[in-house]
C-alpha cells in the first residue's frame, strides 16, 4: 500500500515553501552572520532544522529552479544555463504530484519557466516576472501596478536587474514587488478551499536585483559596521585566476559604491525577512500553522565581492551554498525543534523532502532523496555552464573540488579549517589523494562529458579552450544595454 493510500488527503499537512533569490546560505544571523538581521527566520530555524550544508547544483536561475520543481540535477532535467526558452521537461512536478494527491495548488512570484504562463501543474500562478517582456506578457504584478495608478513604473527606480547600482524604493512601500507577493500568497491562503490540504508556493524575486530596497529598511543599515568580503590571494592573479571567476570579477560595480551594494542588500533579506511574518501570521490567524510544513530555500547565492566577484554561477560558497530551513507540523518528530543538520543536501531534495512530509510516495526518475529520512550523502556534485564558462564541483563532508575544464585548472579547499576558501590546495602534496578522490567522484558522477576532459586517466580540460588563465578568455560583454536595463513598461 503506498503511502499516499495511507494517508488520506484531508488528514495530510498543508505546505508552505518560500524560495528567494540569489540569497547566500551564510547571510543568516542563526548561521553567526554579525550584520545581517533575520529574526523571522532565525526563529524558524528555532522551532525546527538548519541545513548548513544545502547547495544549489547548478548555481543559476533556470536550471536551479528546474531542479527545485523536478527533484532532479542537471544531467536529468537538461538545463545547465539560463536558456529563458528551454520549454519545461517532460518530468513530473512538485506542484503536479500534489495536484495528483488532492492538494490544492497555488503559487506566487517568480516562475522562470518557458512559456511564461506555463503553470507546471500549478492551479493558478500569480506572476512576476521581473520585467521580462520580451514574450509579450504582461505579468500580475505589473498589472497591479496599473490598477494603483503606476502603469509601467516597476523599474523607473533606474537601477539595473543585474548590475550592482543602489537606491531607495521610488514607489510607496505597499507596491514593493515583496510587498505584493506577499500579499497576494495571503491572500490565496485566506481563500484557499478549507477541505483540502494546500500546497501554496511564495517565490520571492530579491535580494537579486535591482538593489531598491524600502527606505526604512536601508536605514536599517545605513551606520552598521559592515563585514569585509572574504578573499583569497589565489583571485588575484588574472593570469591564474579561472577564466569564470575573471568574468565575475568583472561584474563588480565601482570600488565606491560597493559597500552601499551590500547594505542594500542586506535591507532586501531583511524586507523579505519581515514580510514573511505576514504570511506565518495568516497561517495562524487562520488556524493553519500548526499543521503546515514550512520550508525556506534560495535558488542560489551570491559572490558580493567575495574572492572580487560578484553575481553567480560559481562554486564558492557565497555563490553555490544556499539557505535551508525546514519546519514541520507539530507532533511531527521527524523534523523536531532546534536542530542543526549537516548533511550534504541540495535543491533536488526539496521535492522528495515535501512529499516525504506529506505521506505522498515520490515519483519514479527523482535524483534526490528527503532530507528527514533519506540517507546522508557521502559526497555532493553540481556542475553548470559550457565551453568556457563550464564549472564543476564536487565535496564530501570535508573538502571541495571546483574543476574548470577551460584552462584544465582543479582547486581543492579543506573547508573544516579554511570555509572561506582562501587556501588552494591543490598542489599542495599531502592533499593529492584527495584531489584525485574527488577528480574521480566528479568523473563517475558527471558521465560523458567529464570523460572528455580526461585522457588516459589525467585531466586534459576542454581541448578547444586550453590556455591556462583567466585573462586569456573573451573579454566582458559591452554593455551598451546596461545588462539587460528595464525602461518604462
Amino acid at each position: 500500500m503506498t503511502a499516499a493510500a495511507e494517508t488520506p488527503a484531508a488528514r495530510r499537512p498543508h505546505v508552505l515553501l518560500v524560495t528567494v533569490d540569489q540569497w547566500p546560505g551564510h547571510l543568516l544571523q542563526s548561521a553567526g552572520h554579525p550584520v545581517v538581521q533575520t529574526p523571522t527566520l532565525d526563529e524558524l530555524a528555532a522551532t525546527g532544522i538548519r541545513y548548513t550544508r544545502a547547495y544549489s547544483e547548478t548555481p543559476v536561475c533556470v536550471p536551479a529552479r528546474r531542479g527545485l520543481m523536478t527533484g532532479t540535477t542537471a544531467r536529468t532535467h537538461g538545463v545547465r544555463w539560463n536558456e529563458p526558452e528551454a520549454p519545461m521537461p517532460d518530468l513530473a512536478t512538485l506542484a503536479s504530484t500534489f495536484r495528483d494527491h488532492g492538494y490544492q495548488t497555488y503559487a506566487v512570484g517568480k516562475l522562470h519557466v518557458y512559456p511564461q504562463r506555463d503553470r507546471i501543474g500549478f492551479a493558478d500562478v500569480l506572476l512576476t516576472e521581473e520585467g521580462r517582456t520580451q514574450w509579450g506578457v504582461v505579468d500580475d504584478y505589473e498589472a497591479a501596478l496599473t490598477d494603483a495608478g503606476f502603469h509601467g513604473q516597476a523599474f523607473t527606480h533606474g537601477m539595473g536587474n543585474n548590475q550592482y547600482l543602489s537606491r531607495a524604493w521610488h514607489l510607496p512601500e505597499r507596491l514593493h514587488v515583496t510587498n505584493w507577493a506577499t500579499e497576494q500568497m495571503a491572500r490565496q491562503i485566506k481563500r484557499r478551499d478549507p477541505t483540502r490540504p494546500g500546497f501554496f508556493y511564495l517565490s520571492y524575486t530579491h535580494p537579486h536585483p535591482p538593489l531598491v530596497p524600502p527606505a526604512e529598511y536601508l536605514d536599517l543599515y545605513r551606520r552598521q559596521e559592515m563585514d569585509p568580503p572574504v578573499h583569497g590571494q589565489w583571485a588575484d592573479d588574472p593570469d591564474a585566476a579561472p577564466w569564470p571567476v575573471c568574468e565575475r570579477q568583472r561584474s563588480a560595480p565601482p570600488e565606491a559604491l560597493r559597500e552601499d551594494a551590500r547594505r542594500a542588500f542586506y535591507a532586501l533579506c531583511t524586507h523579505i525577512d519581515h514580510q514573511l511574518r505576514v504570511v506565518i501570521g495568516t497561517l495562524r490567524e487562520e488556524g493553519m500553522l500548526e499543521d503546515t510544513v514550512i520550508l525556506f530555500t534560495s535558488d542560489h547565492g551570491e559572490m558580493l565581492g567575495d574572492h572580487g566577484a560578484w553575481a553567480k554561477s560559481l562554486f564558492y560558497e557565497g555563490s553555490a551554498r544556499v539557505p535551508m530551513i525546514l519546519t514541520g507540523p507539530v507532533g511531527d518528530d521527524r523534523v523536531s525543534p532546534g536542530q542543526v543538520d549537516q548533511r550534504l543536501c541540495g535543491l533536488q531534495d526539496v521535492m522528495p523532502t515535501l512529499l516525504d512530509l506529506a505521506g505522498i510516495d515520490p515519483p519514479a526518475g527523482l535524483d534526490g532523496r528527503s532530507v528527514v529520512t533519506g540517507a546522508q550523502r557521502g559526497h555532493f556534485t553540481g556542475a553548470v555552464g559550457a565551453g568556457v564558462k563550464a564549472t564543476c564541483m564536487a565535496r564530501d563532508d570535508r573538502y571541495k573540488l571546483i574543476y574548470y575544464p577551460h584552462g584544465n585548472r582543479r582547486q581543492l579547499f579543506d573547508l573544516d579549517v579554511d570555509p572561506a576558501e582562501l587556501d588552494d590546495l591543490a598542489s599542495s602534496p599531502d592533499h593529492q589523494d584527495v584531489l584525485e578522490r574527488l577528480s574521480n567522484v566528479l568523473v563517475s558522477e558527471l558521465g560523458v562529458e567529464a570523460e572528455e576532459w580526461t585522457r588516459e586517466g589525467k585531466w586534459i580540460g576542454n581541448p578547444g579552450h586550453a590556455d591556462s588563465g583567466g585573462s586569456a578568455g573573451p573579454d566582458a560583454p559591452p554593455t551598451r544595454g546596461l545588462s539587460g536595463q528595464r525602461g518604462l513598461h
